[in-house]
């Protein structure tokens, strides 16, 4: 998740004393937000995985690549509170750990519901989930929240595809506490795009819908026209609408950009370095554009990893010698003492020994 506060139109940055305070409040919540444990209490201490059975599995995609699966305990009890933009992670039988977004109702504590675009060239995470049915038990760790949502003022939400899932618990949390507020939800074409004609006839009037197919890849100009003047902006889908939308923000006249990507984000600033096996003494160039985690998984298929983004840690690794150059926003300084997420994190110069 990505928040920025942008320079005005001409440039300078803006010094409006109201935003100032407000954004200082947005700032701490989104702090303590982010460090909250999975039970959703700071400083709370990780249970670990809860048991979870899938009670409902139902597609929610014209061309049936989407489907929603609702999870509840076993003895039907309630469940652990959540807010607006929270995900869980997933633990497959098979391994895989995988993340996805609540987008039920919060007020709802029987049960999660998330929703899975079945991508078959993917690591085979989507697959797995697929092939789920009712009665099936998955392990299941969160809520946590790294897309945090602040209900006040007016806010644009911007949405590519599978990228509604956040976005509908936000909207639905926008309309209960009385917002104004807008949705640009696009897609390749109508019948790939999860509970469009729910969106539509739920909320008329606030929701536009753009299909690729139909009107062509929407421009910056067109996924940001509703911006409210002085709101915010929430965006979540494919990385090339991600760029557009940050990019094309400081023409609007809102304040506040908030980001959350499915993938991995583009290596910009990347250096060529190496990685060794302190078990078989291997060695891996990693390009300049790539990241150590695509590297490795050419040569260990089974490591471990979910996000991506730095953010979960499934993939964390021992640093035997070497400095990292730590990007990730999980680890702790202790943590990084001795380890480092080899999906984001690099090497500052030389060469990082890993214990693989």
């Amino acid at each position: 998740m990505t928040t920025a506060t942008p320079a005005d139109l001409r440039g300078h940055d803006r010094r409006d004393r109201a935003m100032g305070l407000l954004r200082g409040v947005v700032d701490r919540y989104i702090g303590v937000v982010g460090a909250l444990g999975y039970d959703g209490a700071a400083g709370s201490t990780d249970p670990g995985p809860r048991a979870l059975v899938v009670a409902e599995r139902l597609v929610v995609a014209d061309n049936e690549d989407v489907v929603q699966l609702t999870l509840r305990a076993p003895g039907g009890g309630p469940l652990p509170a959540w807010h607006a933009g929270c995900h869980i992670d997933v633990h497959l039988p098979s391994g895989r750990r995988r993340q996805y977004s609540l987008c039920g109702d919060t007020a709802d504590r029987s049960s999660y519901v998330i929703a899975v675009r079945r991508i078959p060239e993917g690591g085979g995470g989507s697959l797995e989930m697929h092939a789920l049915s009712v009665g099936d038990r998955v392990d299941v760790r969160g809520p946590r929240n790294g897309f945090p949502f602040v209900a006040r003022g007016s806010a644009l939400f911007v949405a590519g595809g599978i990228g509604i899932t956040p976005i509908l618990s936000m909207i639905r949390t926008a309309e209960h506490v009385g917002m104004q507020w807008h949705l640009l939800y696009s897609g390749r074409t109508r019948a790939a795009m999860p509970y469009v004609d729910e969106i539509e006839s739920r909320f008329p009037g606030r929701v536009c819908v753009r299909t690729d197919d139909e009107q062509g890849i929407p421009t910056a100009a067109d996924l940001l026209a509703g911006a409210p003047a002085g709101g915010a902006v929430y965006c979540c889908g494919p990385a090339p609408m991600l760029e557009a939308v940050r990019t094309g923000f400081d023409t609007t006249p809102a304040t506040a950009l908030h980001l959350e990507r499915f993938g991995a984000p583009p290596i910009t600033d990347g250096r060529e370095f190496e990685v060794q096996s302190a078990r078989t003494g291997e060695v891996f160039t990693v390009a300049a554009d790539e990241s150590a985690l695509d590297v490795l998984r050419q040569h260990r298929p089974d490591l471990a990893y979910s996000c991506r983004q730095g953010f979960c840690g499934t993939c964390r690794v021992r640093v035997v010698s070497g400095t990292p150059d730590h990007r990730d926003s999980r680890l702790s300084d202790v943590d990084r003492a001795d380890g480092m997420l080899v999906c984001v994190s690099r090497a500052d110069g030389g060469r990082l020994v890993l214990d693989l």
